[in-house]
């Protein structure tokens, strides 16, 4: 093998291989004319998709150990001390963050629920004891089902969405509460299985009821995912208003300014257009709303990283009030 060759750095998976031919491809269509392929380029090439066939299997099996060690089973307290305990659990943490690594990559992702894991993930460590190993479980459900149809499907079909708006909602662990949301938000966005069984598990007042939580990340990820499927799915407003939600994100926004609020603000937005109910619900004089927005507004002006939030105030009082103040005039007339 030449020099040259051993300089070469093999790419280290499929997509990688599929990228050099793309680029190959460009610059034999940037050249005059096509020359052949050299066989030092064929040898190469052939070199490079062993290399990254061995590295996918290597890697499987990476897996097959990690399952190993979360398959065991787990010894009662009263059979080993303080220290076993704390060994026997961060040696599952560490076998699940390789996992999460691994299944950063699409194919492994997909043998991982081949084999099982993802099973295994939602019938025995989303309810575990240890706080981490939960949240470790929901990391990884997000980072499989993350644009993975076959995947996401799998998932609802073996009834895991119950169970993270569950631990969502419920669980005493911050963190966990806030992993378990971005898997719902893995499962339910841009598929509408999940928004279908998202919905039939009243998954609304969970999002609700997060933006109304202590913790700020899982009050950010609430009014997101909220923001997202409003804008997504406009047929679910009417549900939506009817349930309330308009009196409830007002309520949100009057305590003392958060970034969150940015999205909350842009969701009321989404309430009012083309929704009379969530119209009528901001104009009821009860909420007070239009006072509170000019307030929020003066507040904002001249804090650049606010710019959004203030353009989002400004436009939910427009759509609220000065057209209510044009229909006025009109009636007056």
């Amino acid at each position: 093998m030449s020099e040259d060759r051993q300089d070469r750095r093999y790419p280290q998976n499929l997509q990688g291989v599929l990228q050099m031919a793309v680029e190959a491809g460009a610059a034999a269509e940037g050249s005059a004319t096509a020359e052949p392929m050299s066989e030092e380029r064929k040898a190469w090439l052939r070199e490079a998709l062993a290399e990254v066939t061995k590295g996918q299997m290597d890697e499987v099996e990476q897996m097959k150990r990690c399952l190993a060690i979360l398959c065991k089973e787990e010894v009662s307290n009263k059979e080993r001390d303080e220290e076993q305990e704390r060994d026997d659990e961060d040696e599952r943490e560490s076998a699940f963050e390789m996992l999460s690594e691994l299944c950063e990559n699409l194919d492994n992702a997909r043998d991982l629920m081949t084999l099982g894991g993802l099973e295994l993930c939602v019938s025995r460590y989303l309810c575990h004891a240890q706080s981490g190993l939960r949240w470790r479980a929901a990391e990884l459900i997000a980072s499989c089902a993350q644009n993975m149809p076959q995947v996401q499907v799998y998932l609802l079909g073996i009834g895991v969405l119950p169970k993270l708006l569950h631990l969502t909602d419920t669980d005493p662990h911050p963190t966990v509460k806030v992993k378990a949301l971005y898997a719902v938000s893995c499962l339910v966005r841009e598929q509408e299985a999940g928004l279908q069984a998202f919905l039939s598990h009243d998954g609304f007042s969970v999002l609700m009821r997060g933006m109304q939580a202590e913790n700020e990340k899982l009050k950010t990820k609430s009014a997101f995912l909220l923001l997202n499927l409003l804008t997504s799915h406009p047929e679910h407003k009417e549900t939506v208003v009817s349930m309330g939600m308009v009196q409830q994100l007002v309520s949100v926004i009057r305590v003392p300014h958060a970034s969150f609020h940015e999205h909350v603000v842009a969701a009321l937005c989404c309430l009012v257009e083309d929704c009379p109910e969530g119209l009528k619900d901001c104009r009821n004089p009860i909420l007070g709303l239009e006072d509170f927005l000019k307030q929020r507004s003066a507040e904002l002006q001249g804090k650049e990283e606010s710019q959004e939030e203030l353009d989002f105030c400004e436009r939910l009082r427009v759509m609220c009030f000065s057209r209510q103040q044009s229909d006025d005039n009109g009636m007056d007339r």
